[in-house]
């Protein structure tokens, strides 16, 4: 018998022991690399040289009402990215709407800043406090003592 040949039996009989739910070599996942592994063959030998069997294996999972265990990830996979995508798209109308408050909050103040710039450039009355403060006359001191109010 040629290697091809024998590959193909090996194949079918991997396929039909994995349909039973009696796997031999593998987990008995719906999946060409588990259909490989029950076989004994590489995963290419499906995807290059038997395309017809992995066809004709997908065909009959689908049959008995079942979804490979590839397609199921891909479809949890893309599940889950819609559900980050909405979520995403959700706090991206939040920071736009936070943004424009932001722009307003700011604009409202540069032209408080610049109201209270106009009003000292036109009463420039503003003193300077005294850096140190000066110990008032009559009122105690430091040391406890009272300063004498001078004649």
């Amino acid at each position: 018998m040629s290697p091809v040949a024998d590959e193909r039996d090996r194949i079918r009989a991997a396929m039909d022991r994995i349909l039973r739910g009696t796997p031999e070599h593998s987990n008995g996942a719906l999946t060409i690399v588990a259909l490989a592994v029950e076989a004994g063959v590489p995963r290419n030998a499906l995807t290059q040289r038997h395309t017809d069997l992995k066809n004709e294996f997908y065909d009959k999972v689908r049959a008995r009402g079942g979804t490979p265990d590839s397609e199921q990830r891909l479809r949890r996979q893309v599940r889950r990215l819609k559900e980050l995508r909405a979520a995403d798209a959700e706090e991206i109308a939040l920071l736009k709407a936070d943004v424009e408050g932001l722009v307003g909050a700011l604009h409202q103040t540069t032209i408080e800043n610049q109201l209270l710039r106009q009003q000292l450039a036109e009463r420039p009355a503003v003193r300077t406090l005294p850096t140190q403060p000066r110990p008032v006359l009559g009122w105690p001191n430091a040391v406890g003592l009272f300063d004498e109010v001078p004649p």
